[in-house]
């Protein structure tokens, strides 16, 4: 997409097209004919721009809940962070009062900064993505919070600010670049920012080589529903423990569990009690784990394994939790029998530490009977075993107590 392109997405012409494209299918197997139809009326460069970008705001709707109005191309939506993520980031960079968004990409932090509050220096050396952060801010209602500047970061320093923010570019050719140094910009040229904006956040992949980072900061590892989104380094006077974990639901409920200064001690390895508690992947990324278990007073199943397990119930936003009914170590012809004593129904495998399909393993396990079943796959002291459970229990709500 060009600027005048989405200049003419802007239009009223455009805004009707993109209007009525909203309201229609638009699967794969739509395209074709929805591009022969529009190009009966429109020049193909501007009806390829509105069919794309009409898709773009469909799948845009599970982390902008204003998608339908926002522009977007595709690279810059799959690197924006989901709307409730860059709102949970913005409570701690608004309070700056004026933060500049640094690779700001479309500008899902900068709104998220602006509707908190701050005024924002929204940055970005692509000219198309500065206007569309232009674009979203006006549609959004904030365009006079959100200040778009076209500068290469590589060569220009920051504008003035009281606190930075920075995405940085994580991708090259439809790959992922892994390594901090291979960003755009390098993680050591981001931080250089630092003698003159020492409040600096970064954002992250959520796999990033912890060894990679810079001593005294923070890092957050943080999940959506579950699901590790990101990770963020929080520099300077914005950094508060050596790691932690945030756990966010679709209320935007807050939950975060935080490295003390005097670490728990490694949990005992101990054989699986009445309960398993599976901690949320934040939580295992931030190393978090024994922190965790001191808290449920649970043991480790296997000192290489995340698995908890403890004789009493807590109930617990960072981890999910299954009543367990009995185990032994690994063998098929027992897990069957086991299985048919229990009168299982619909089976759901899941496994840590182990080879098996459980896809297909759930397929021959499942049985006609009333009571649906979960089969752990595991191990205790290297060795493998088997837990048959019952369905996972209710996982407490995030609260915004740490």
């Amino acid at each position: 997409m060009d600027l005048d392109t989405l200049n003419w997405l802007q239009s009223p012409p455009g805004q009707t097209l993109l209007a009525e494209l909203a309201l229609r299918p638009l699967t794969d197997a739509d395209m074709l004919g929805e591009l022969t139809r529009l190009r009966r009326h429109f020049p193909p460069d501007l009806a390829r721009a509105a069919l794309e970008l009409a898709r773009l705001r469909h799948r845009a709707s599970t982390k902008f809940a204003a998608a339908e109005r926002m522009f977007f191309t595709r690279e810059a939506l799959e690197q924006s962070s989901a709307a409730l993520v860059a709102e949970h980031r913005a409570t701690r960079l608004a309070p700056y009062g004026q933060v500049a968004d640094l690779c700001c990409g479309v500008g899902g932090d900068a709104l998220a900064l602006a509707a908190g509050g701050a005024e924002v220096q929204a940055v970005d050396r692509d000219p198309v993505r500065l206007a569309m952060v232009a674009a979203n801010a006006a549609a959004l209602g904030l365009a006079e919070r959100v200040h778009p500047h076209l500068r290469d970061l590589l060569h220009e320093p920051p504008p003035p600010a009281a606190a930075l923010f920075c995405d940085p570019g994580r991708r090259a050719g439809g790959r992922r670049r892994f390594a901090v140094e291979e960003y755009e910009p390098p993680l050591s040229h981001i931080l250089s920012w630092q003698r003159q904006t020492p409040a600096l956040a970064v954002k992250l992949a959520p796999g990033v080589d912890l060894a990679s980072l810079p001593a005294h900061a923070e890092v957050e590892f943080v999940s959506l529903h579950g699901e590790l989104k990101e990770a963020l380094l929080w520099c300077g006077p914005l950094a508060q423990v050596e790691r932690r974990a945030t756990l966010l639901d679709a209320s935007g409920r807050v939950a975060m569990l935080a490295q003390p200064a005097t670490p728990s001690p490694t949990p005992a390895i101990m054989p699986p009690l009445a309960y398993l508690y599976e901690p949320d992947p934040a939580v295992i990324r931030a190393g978090l784990v024994a922190e965790l278990a001191a808290q449920l007073g649970a043991a480790q199943l296997d000192p290489q394994i995340a698995y908890l397990s403890a004789a009493h119930l807590q109930h617990t936003p960072f981890a999910r939790v299954w009543p367990i009914q009995n185990w032994q170590p690994f063998n098929l012809k027992r897990l069957r029998a086991s299985l048919r004593e229990l009168a299982a129904g619909p089976v759901t495998v899941k496994k840590r530490g182990s080879p098996l399909d459980t896809d297909s393993l759930a397929r021959q396990l499942s049985g006609d009977g009333p009571n649906p079943l979960v089969v752990v796959l595991t191990r205790h002291h290297d060795a493998p075993i088997m837990l048959i459970c019952g369905p996972p229990l209710h996982k407490e709500s995030p609260t915004h107590a740490e």
